[in-house]
């Protein structure tokens, strides 16, 4: 089985145990969000400036494995004409559901975005990828294909892993914790058979990427960095380390 069924199958299971990024957004919030109050989240804890984003009425918006109904309705409910791809039928199964309590149209494909996106050249306004890319191996041809389907001064907002978590093990007291893992972390490569069976019941197949390419990986597809921030772990996550380093990143980009 790919790394890729896997990880879909762990996406699958953690929707149906109401994972925290699989829990969909309440009538609620969505109705605040069409009164102008709303935010969504790259990363666990800080919300995206809504100066990335500008004004998304009539925009075209492509949610990249972002399935869920967490960020999609929130677009929606701002008047952006949304696509929502994600690998994981119970995600998108989300998005429908919640589409169809609210009213509005939304178009969900499922499809693996290390494959050519599904899509025509320029089709989107605007792509948002939350903390996803740990689960493909090689990003850069996800940044190839985010630049060939926005449309020119498009933006790509994006989160993604500080790797230096994966260095560490697993502990529950600060005394506790080793470096154990060399980087780049990659669980097809690094770790005998009976680890990686573990690895994966727990987390799926995740990977780290170097800041080299995150950073010039979208650099070298053509995009401008225009910001960047820093984010922790939520403490809900009992991440130990959060306290000592961010374990996540946001960049805003734009297509020339």
């Amino acid at each position: 089985m790919s790394y890729t069924k896997i990880n879909e199958a762990i996406w699958n299971k953690w929707s149906r145990e109401g994972y925290r990024w699989t829990q969909p957004i309440s009538t609620e919030v969505f109705q605040k969000a069409k009164e102008g109050i709303w935010e969504v989240l790259l990363t666990p804890s800080i919300p995206v400036p809504k100066t990335w984003f500008g004004n998304l009425k009539g925009r075209k918006v492509l949610g990249l494995a972002s399935g869920g109904g967490q960020q999609g309705p929130i677009f929606a409910a701002l008047g952006a004409e949304v696509t929502i791809m994600d690998l994981s039928n119970a995600q998108l199964e989300s998005e429908r559901m919640v589409s169809e309590r609210e009213g509005y149209d939304m178009k969900v494909v499922k499809a693996d975005m290390i494959e050519r996106f599904p899509f025509p050249d320029e089709a989107f306004d605007l792509i948002f990828h939350p903390v996803s890319n740990t689960y493909v191996e090689d990003i850069a041809p996800v940044w190839q294909e985010c630049y060939r389907v926005l449309k020119k001064g498009g933006s790509l907002l994006s989160g993604f892993t500080n790797p230096e978590i994966y260095l560490f093990n697993d502990a529950e007291k600060l005394e506790d914790i080793r470096i154990v893992h060399p980087l780049p972390y990659n669980p097809l490569k690094d770790f005998t058979e009976n680890e990686r069976s573990e690895l994966i019941k727990n987390d799926g197949v995740q990977f780290s990427h170097t800041m080299e390419s995150q950073i010039r990986g979208q650099l070298n597809a053509g995009f401008l960095l225009k910001d960047f921030y820093e984010d922790f772990a939520v403490t809900e996550d009992n991440y130990i380390l959060s306290k000592y380093f961010p374990q996540f990143y946001a960049s805003l980009a734009v297509k020339l």
